[in-house]
């Protein structure tokens, strides 16, 4: 394996040229993670797809332990080294899962978990981000991943009961104490990240270094807002569901039902909605860059994400080694920029108020996206 550092300008998280190789997993890039100085692969593995002991992440999946054992060596051997879960997958089963599987390996690679979601029903006390939650949850995230700290934690949701300074007080101390290494978001929008930011700055307390996100060819509204201020603030994105909640593996079709095994059948109606004939038009793009690349449609799907500013990872999940590694596949090449423009003009959307309206005062609002 080898490594490759991305370097940046700006915030602006520049891909560099790749050489193409007959095995494009041969080595990994990794990208500074926002203002920060840690280094993130490019891919990095989200274990929702573990455990699978409820309803709803079991359409996602339900990996075992020897299962994930195997996923996580096929990850670390391309050079994957960000691990990524939350305390409410599979109710804590996700987290306990990782934490076995990469026994061993722990002081290698990194691991980010997330709190602020409700995980009992009995207690009044337990979502949000209180500190006496958050206190709670990441006691119980380190023992159920057999671990001393987290790498990245992030605030899973915006909890808009709980005054910010009390959250970021807590946050603080963990990442005093060593339980916490890096603080991040998770679909926050824009004025809730931009003023946490300036408390922490305020009072000097840990910063939000990164953003986890929904963004995809079908997704693009991270764009308007979030993205300028990634920029600006240099806050790394991480992207979940890079590939749309399942809709760009290649088997949605027009005119074709929906493949048999497939998520969409249980979680459709719950992820991020998309028309058909919006779905359609960007497939059919997918599908003529895939024919001059030879690529799959994730895989194109994957890079035109890649070179998308402020993305520090994307963070791909598979329900077995064969997915896993159809990923890992996205690396290594670019799109050309001719590829890039066919794929940005079908799956470009009118942008809502007052976004349409800066875009005409392109002068002095240059951002380019």
């Amino acid at each position: 394996m080898k490594l490759i550092t991305t370097p940046e300008l700006g915030g602006l998280f520049q891909p560099q040229p790749f050489l193409r190789r007959a095995n494009p997993i041969e080595y990994m890039e990794y990208r500074t993670l926002g203002n920060s100085g840690l280094k993130v692969s490019v891919l990095s593995f989200g274990a929702g797809t573990f455990g699978g002991t409820t309803e709803f992440f079991k359409a996602w999946g339900d990996t075992n332990v020897a299962e994930a054992k195997r996923i996580i060596d096929v990850c670390v051997d391309a050079g994957i080294n960000l691990f990524d879960t939350a305390d409410i997958y599979s109710n804590g089963a996700s987290e306990e899962i990782l934490g076995q599987a990469l026994e061993g390996k722990r002081n290698n690679l990194l691991i980010s978990t997330k709190a602020t979601f409700r995980l009992s029903k009995d207690d009044p006390n337990a979502v949000g981000s209180s500190r006496y939650h958050l206190i709670r949850s990441i006691e119980g995230s380190l023992r159920r991943l057999r671990t001393d700290h987290v790498d990245i934690y992030h605030m899973h949701g915006f909890d808009a009961t709980t005054p910010l300074e009390e959250t970021l007080e807590a946050l603080d101390t963990m990442v005093r104490s060593g339980k916490v290494r890096y603080i991040a978001a998770s679909n926050f929008s824009g004025w809730h990240l931009m003023k946490s930011i300036a408390i922490s700055e305020r009072y000097g307390w840990a910063r939000h270094v990164a953003h986890q996100v929904y963004y995809s060819l079908i997704g693009r509204d991270y764009e308007s807002e979030l993205m300028p201020l990634g920029v600006d603030q240099k806050v790394g994105a991480l992207i979940w569901s890079p590939l749309g909640w399942g809709r760009l593996t290649g088997k949605v079709r027009r005119g074709q039902p929906l493949p048999e095994v497939s998520r969409l059948h249980k979680t459709g109606d719950v992820g991020p909605q998309v028309s058909n004939e919006y779905l359609y038009k960007v497939v059919d793009a997918l599908d003529e860059v895939a024919t001059e690349t030879g690529k799959s449609v994730p895989q194109i799907a994957l890079n035109w994400l890649l070179q998308r500013p402020t993305v520090s990872s994307l963070i791909v999940g598979a329900r077995n080694e064969e997915q896993l590694k159809q990923n890992l596949g996205s690396t290594g090449w670019t799109l050309t920029p001719r590829q890039m423009k066919k794929l940005d003009a079908a799956s470009s959307l009118p942008r809502p108020y007052p976004y349409w309206h800066q875009e005409g005062f392109g002068e002095r609002n240059p951002f380019p996206v």
